[in-house]
């Protein structure tokens, strides 16, 4: 990404306090917006977010209130000075918020995942005057395959609009099967954002608890883990009615039960010493010098394996001698409490490797 700024600049917002985005799901109507902001806003939150336009799996479906939500937004923003954000899809979105003055806007799972609708979006970001580019916040949200490179694809196609002021959203990605029973409504990959904000430092990524999640009891959790591992802030999902919402009811929080938890995220925990980070730092370099050594040695046996097994003319892969290698590694993860999962996932890349040595 190319000469990033701060996404809200006038903000002041601490480099070590996380950034809390917060509202509700949609805006339907004037008075629930105004009481959802004004409850935020007396609590500190200083970004608020609430969707317009919201794209549907099956038409008839709530869709928002479109474009005559703005004014509502703009109310918002000058009654309590806090940044507005609203989600676009489309060219004529990106106008009529521009045209409105909010203050950013955000791209969302379902448009990020298709880069013809993210260039026409930077293509019309490209048409905006110099000042309007500058004045605007643009923020990414994940597609909803889990794609780290076209997640970069679209931040550089918005980023090579001219938006300087941009930022990443990680909203989790979805199952393959829903009914699976996993935990989450989109599973987080947590690897994939960090890897994101591994290759872009300088890219603010923001973790979206409620859409991860999808319940409400999960947003603190989740929150939690996110700002452990270094996400620069939080965009949640706030109604002043959350039962009675006409979209995503089972994961908002009433403004209280937000504030109430955000608290103590804000103030996070007291931060190590630089000496005692640096003598653990220096620990784990010894141990993955340890296990680079191993694996060397582990890929020299495997070599001769593979000449003995050419000699004897027998196959270089041993289905039951591979199962039998993973059921006693797993087995042996978990009686030294390593997670099992963890375990199978990093033998089964050491077999493909050892199978590519010994061919």
């Amino acid at each position: 990404m190319k000469n990033l700024r701060p996404l809200f600049p006038d903000l002041d917002i601490a480099a070590d306090v996380p950034a809390l985005v917060a509202g509700p799901c949609s805006a339907e109507s004037r008075e629930l917006t105004l009481e959802a902001a004004l409850s935020l806003a007396a609590g500190g939150v200083r970004i608020f977010r609430a969707g317009v336009w919201k794209p549907r799996t099956h038409p008839g479906g709530f869709e928002g209130v479109g474009e005559q939500a703005l004014p509502w937004l703009k109310e918002v923003q000058r009654t309590t000075g806090m940044k507005v954000v609203t989600e676009v899809a489309t060219p004529d979105h990106v106008r009529a918020v521009v045209r409105a003055g909010l203050d950013g806007i955000w791209i969302g799972a379902r448009t990020a995942a298709n880069p013809f609708a993210v260039q026409e979006i930077a293509d019309t970001l490209a048409s905006l005057p110099q000042t309007a580019r500058d004045g605007l916040a643009v923020m990414v949200k994940n597609p909803v395959s889990p794609d780290l490179e076209l997640w970069i694809g679209a931040l550089q196609r918005i980023n090579g609009a001219g938006i300087r002021r941009l930022g990443a959203i990680h909203r989790g990605f979805g199952y393959y099967n829903p009914g699976s029973g996993a935990p989450y409504r989109n599973a987080p990959y947590w690897a994939i954002p960090i890897e994101l904000m591994r290759r872009f430092p300088e890219l603010p990524v923001f973790f979206d608890p409620s859409h991860t999640g999808g319940r409400r009891d999960l947003v603190e959790p989740l929150s939690r883990e996110a700002l452990q591992m270094g996400f620069r802030g939080l965009i949640v999902e706030v109604h002043p009615e959350p039962d009675a919402a006409l979209s995503d009811a089972a994961q908002q929080l009433t403004p209280e039960q937000f504030l109430h938890i955000a608290a103590p995220l804000r103030r996070g925990a007291d931060s190590p010493s630089e000496e005692s980070l640096t003598l653990l730092r220096e620990d784990i370099d010894l141990i993955d010098s340890e296990l680079l050594n191993l694996l060397k040695r582990r890929m020299d046996v495997s070599r001769r394996i593979g000449e003995l097994k050419k000699r004897s003319g027998l196959s270089v892969v041993q289905p039951s001698r591979y199962a039998r290698l993973i059921d006693d590694r797993t087995a042996a993860a978990a009686s030294l409490g390593l997670s099992p999962e963890f375990i199978r996932k990093v033998f089964a890349n050491i077999h493909e490797e050892s199978v590519k040595t010994q061919l």
